[in-house]
């Protein structure tokens, strides 16, 4: 599995929406409220084999509400 972070930046009142579309798809490990441009992040493990941009844009960015996304790849932990 490979870790990504991805951010996200929802319209404006839309951000609690969002995240119940996310957490009820069921696939984020991890997902927090934050300050500044963004205002979700989440921790979402892309299964191996598969595209990762295909996964995330099927399985997360055609949620309503999104404005915006920033998505972070990780690699070998220390």
């Amino acid at each position: 599995m490979n870790c990504v972070f991805i951010q996200l930046r929802c319209e404006p009142g839309k951000t609690y929406a969002v995240a119940d579309a996310v957490y009820d798809r069921e696939i984020v490990s991890e997902m927090y409220s934050t300050s500044g441009d963004f205002d979700l992040l989440i921790k979402l493990y892309v299964p191996e084999g598969q595209d990762m941009g295909k996964y995330i844009n099927d399985n997360l960015l055609d949620i309503n509400g999104i404005q915006r996304s920033l998505t972070t790849l990780t690699f070998k932990a220390f």
